[in-house]
């Protein structure tokens, strides 16, 4: 296979293989705007995280009670040892204790990555929206004219 895609004149196909294209793009969609949706709420969530390394450690004492997270609604109280080391989940369930310079670091390279598969995905979207576009406007004039065909017959 070459990696060439051979465009399709979208007017030489019939309303029911618009339908079917239309369905299609329209799942692809519905699919990329859901990971357009996860992947902001991912951004969001290292934002956040960024934020409190940056602010919080400076702000903690080593005598201070904090909540510790163990899940999403679920924390406990607990003390910081020390509050230049931060521990920092680096995906698959793996944690690697860092300072908090480099728990920055890490932090920022994730916002600014998603960032940019976020811009990505957008372009993605906007094309296949376009596209969706076209192809319900052919749908609809091909309707029409199917619809109009057989009253100009009768006349």
């Amino acid at each position: 296979m070459s990696g060439k895609q051979e465009g399709v004149n979208i007017e030489s196909l019939s309303a029911q293989q618009l339908t079917a294209v239309k369905q299609q793009l329209d799942e692809e969609v519905e699919h990329l705007t859901a990971s357009y949706t996860q992947l902001a709420a991912a951004q969001a969530k290292f934002k956040e995280c960024l934020r409190i390394v940056q602010t919080g450690s400076s702000s903690f004492d080593d005598n201070k009670d904090i909540l510790v997270p163990l899940t999403n609604s679920l924390y406990v109280k607990g003390k910081l040892s020390n509050p230049d080391r931060v521990i920092v989940d680096v995906g698959t369930g793996f944690y690697v204790e860092k300072d908090t310079k480099s728990a920055t670091d890490f932090y920022d390279a994730k916002v600014k990555e998603l960032g940019t598969n976020i811009q990505n995905l957008e372009a993605i979207v906007q094309g296949k929206t376009n596209n969706l576009r076209v192809v319900e406007e052919v749908l609809r004039q091909k309707v029409l004219a199917q619809g109009a065909g057989p009253a100009s017959a009768q006349a």
